[in-house]
């Protein structure tokens, strides 16, 4: 492979994520994505915690641009209402609501007893 065409790849990556800050759910996660790295900061989680943050992190992001994708290629191919491309779009947004809340409730893990020491503290 040459490294222009190694280069292009990161190019076309880096349009992807420019095209998906314009989408206000993508939007919406960062902001999250936000939230768990300033509360991973504020109580110094250890490696592991940060390892399994990340992880859904990225899954949460993932999803959400598989999810825009998704959506995007069924507006392409379908570009007038039909059930059938209106059933795969849902699917795909049940998909990142699900590894949503997945993660949530992982960060409620980590980040629980954090906030009770501070609790008690107070």
């Amino acid at each position: 492979m040459s490294k222009n065409s190694i280069l292009s790849s990161f190019k076309y990556a880096f349009n992807g994520f420019k095209f998906a800050w314009h989408e206000r759910n993508f939007k919406l996660h960062l902001i999250s994505t936000t939230i768990v790295l300033v509360l991973g900061f504020y109580f110094s989680v250890n490696a592991i915690e940060w390892c399994i943050l990340f992880i859904c992190i990225g899954l949460v992001l993932m999803a959400e641009l598989f999810n825009t994708a998704i959506e995007k290629l069924v507006d392409l191919i379908s570009p007038q209402i039909q059930p059938k491309a209106g059933a795969i779009k849902d699917l795909a947004a049940a998909a990142v609501l699900v590894i949503s809340i997945s993660a949530a409730i992982i960060g409620l893990i980590i980040f629980w007893p954090y906030l009770l020491s501070q609790i008690i503290r107070m």
